[in-house]
Formats: C-alpha cells, sequence, structure tokens
C-alpha cells in the first residue's frame, strides 16, 4: 500500500512513519508548512512547523530512508484554522482549533491532495486505535494521550484511508522504540497549547486581532450589572478566573461564565451549581458508520478533549441533534464538540460528533 506519513517532526508521527516502513508498505514523509512564520526557532514545547520541526522531520526521514517532501499549506490553515478560531471566539464560542485542523487540513486537503497522486492512506502520530475497513475508530490504549475526541469529526470516507499506527502502545513505549531506531526525536518535548500561539498567551493573541468590544458583566440570578470587560472573546463557558469582577458573591463563593451574548456583549455569570447542563442542542453532526441512527441512541457523550464524559441519548433531528445527558456536565461550551462513544463497549468506540450550538 502506498502510504503518505504526516511528520510533524515530533516523535510521535516520527514513530507512526517508522511502523509504516516496517509494515511493508511503500511510505513517503511529507512536513505540513502551516505556519507563515516558519523562521521562528521553537522555542521548548510551545509551537508549531518552525524551522527546527521540518528539519527534525526531514532527519527521521532519511533515517528511516524514505523519500520526504515539504507541502505548504498555511493559506489553508490561516482560513479554515486559525480564522475559524477568531470567527467562533467573536460569536461567543469556544473552539477548538486541533480538532478542526484534523477534519479540514490533515484529513481533507492533505488526504485529498494523497488520494490524487496515487496513495492509499494518510498514516499519522495520532494516539487512536482505527479499522478502517468498517470503519471503527477506538480510543487509544494510552488513556492519557487518548485523541479518539479530536478525531471524531472525520467521516467514513476519511476513516477508511487514515493510519493510526502508534494508538495500540502507551507513550513511554513510543519514545523507547523511537530510541532504539536512531530517531533524534525521541526525547523531544510533546508540544502543548494552540501551535499558532507559540507565546501560549491565547487571551493576548484573542485581542490583537479581535480588538476591544466593551459589555458587561452580569449576575445570571439578579441582573445585577457586576463590571465591564474588553470583549466576549476574552471569556469561555466555565471560567473561574480573570472575570475582573472587584467583589465576590454574597456568599464569598467563586463566579463561573454561565453564558455568553455576543450581540450585546454581556457575559452572565453565577454559580458553580449553575453550570449544571442536562441538555445539549448540536450542529452538523458527523458519523463514523456513514449513516445517522434511525432513531434515538444510547451512548456515551464526551465534550473536551479529556474529560465530561457522561452516558446520554442522543436523538436526530432535521437540523443537528439533541443530547439529553443521564447525568449532568459542567462547561460545556459552544463551539466545542460533543463526541458519541458506544455504550455497550465501555465507551471505546467512535461513534460520531456534533459541534454544540447550546447548552441548558
Amino acid at each position: 500500500m502506498r502510504v503518505l506519513a504526516a511528520m510533524s517532526g515530533g516523535v510521535d508521527s516520527a514513530v507512526a512513519a517508522a511502523r509504516a516502513v516496517a509494515a511493508g508498505h511503500d511510505v513517503v514523509g511529507v512536513h505540513l508548512a502551516l505556519s507563515r512564520t516558519r523562521d521562528a526557532i521553537r522555542s521548548g514545547s510551545r509551537g508549531c512547523c518552525s524551522k527546527e520541526d521540518s528539519a527534525d522531520a526531514a532527519r527521521a526521514a532519511d533515517v528511516l530512508g524514505i523519500p520526504f517532501y515539504v507541502w505548504d499549506l498555511s493559506a489553508e490553515f490561516a482560513r479554515d484554522v486559525v480564522d475559524d478560531f477568531l470567527d467562533a471566539y467573536a460569536a461567543g464560542e469556544t473552539p477548538n482549533p486541533c480538532l478542526r485542523c484534523n477534519e479540514k487540513i490533515k484529513f481533507e486537503a492533505v488526504l485529498d491532495r494523497a488520494l490524487a497522486l496515487g496513495f492509499d492512506a494518510v498514516c499519522t502520530g495520532h494516539y487512536a486505535r482505527l479499522d478502517a475497513s468498517v470503519p471503527r475508530l477506538r480510543r487509544s490504549v494510552d488513556p492519557g494521550k487518548d485523541q479518539s475526541y479530536v478525531l471524531a469529526v472525520l467521516r467514513a470516507d476519511q476513516l477508511r484511508h487514515a493510519m493510526f499506527p502508534v494508538g495500540d502502545t502507551p507513550k513511554p513505549e513510543i519514545r523507547a522504540e523511537a530510541e532504539r531506531l536512531g530517531l533524534r526525536v525521541a526525547s523531544k518535548p510533546d508540544s502543548h497549547d494552540i501551535c499558532f500561539i507559540p507565546t501560549g498567551d491565547t487571551q493576548g493573541f484573542l485581542h490583537e486581532r479581535l480588538g476591544s468590544t466593551p459589555g458587561d458583566l452580569v449576575d445570571d440570578a439578579t441582573g445585577e450589572v457586576l463590571g465591564s470587560h474588553d470583549g466576549v472573546h476574552g471569556f469561555t463557558v466555565g471560567q473561574r478566573k480573570g472575570l475582573g469582577i472587584d467583589r465576590p458573591a454574597d456568599d464569598g463563593r467563586p463566579r463561573y461564565v454561565l453564558g455568553i451574548e455576543p450581540v450585546s456583549g454581556t457575559v452572565r455569570v453565577g454559580s458553580e451549581a449553575a453550570l449544571d447542563v442536562h441538555s445539549i442542542t448540536a450542529r452538523t453532526p458527523v458519523w463514523t458508520s456513514g449513516e445517522a441512527p434511525a432513531g434515538p441512541l444510547r451512548c456515551v457523550v464526551q465534550v473536551r478533549a479529556h474529560g465530561g464524559i457522561a452516558p446520554a441519548s442522543v436523538v436526530p433531528g432535521p437540523s443537528g441533534v439533541t443530547v439529553d445527558l443521564a447525568e449532568p456536565l459542567r462547561g460545556v461550551a459552544p463551539g466545542q464538540a460533543v463526541a458519541f462513544y458506544r455504550a455497550d463497549d465501555d465507551g471505546d468506540e467512535v461513534l460520531g460528533s456534533a459541534t454544540i450550538s447550546a447548552a441548558a
């Protein structure tokens, strides 16, 4: 099988490519140049797409003895990931750029190009397990590294041409394997935070790009104006710190962001208990089987990349889905994904996902 290995310059994608080679596939490595400031030097575990990352990927490909290329997808990344990120925050939502990158870049732009060039599959270093012929996407055996949530946006036809070779192995063993293979990235730090904000200052990035649009901080229970802010993009549902309120609640307990209204600029705050969500409305559902269920689906849902899990019933509708939670969840933010996992499989198999529109 002809396999295009997406090599980020990290240890996971390098070992994934090595495993594809060891399995006898005809492998070509490609590094995705996604940043428009690639001359910057990577600092520790922040950022991506730097000169260092590209060089690390090229050295790994050389060790593996496979051809290597760099594809410039910076324009697509800026449009489909960065601009989407900014638009979502301006609309009072909390986006997940990693999820959007998998959907729009790695398994749309890259996969489409790979198939056009005669490749059979795209191989990445994501921590998930996959039986592509079904397709059946499952959690990684390493729960701390599991990335099935950010892959739950992939369609059945995309999963049939995907490979995730490292999902059956804990991360420490991946590093040990890289060391045995002579890959210099064996001890390279994992990347953290949002890759296109290498400083880690998300709020600073948002204020620089979106500017200042003042609004009120309002007590959800009483309607009292408690303070002001410079823009709804500075907040996310469930946020406790950095609210800018100069006096505590009457009971002395912390306040949390409960809701964001971008048109009026109102940010509603209240008690932790008021964060409880019993029902979720979500748009643009995607099903790994390729078909929506005919009726209510009993499953396990996840609303954050690491956490926010509960049993639920998902009811398909003409414009999306309604998720009725058997147990309340907190910190359910519009713009994030709600991923659906099979209930009778220990919540292991991904059934699909949708983008959260509202919660109650």
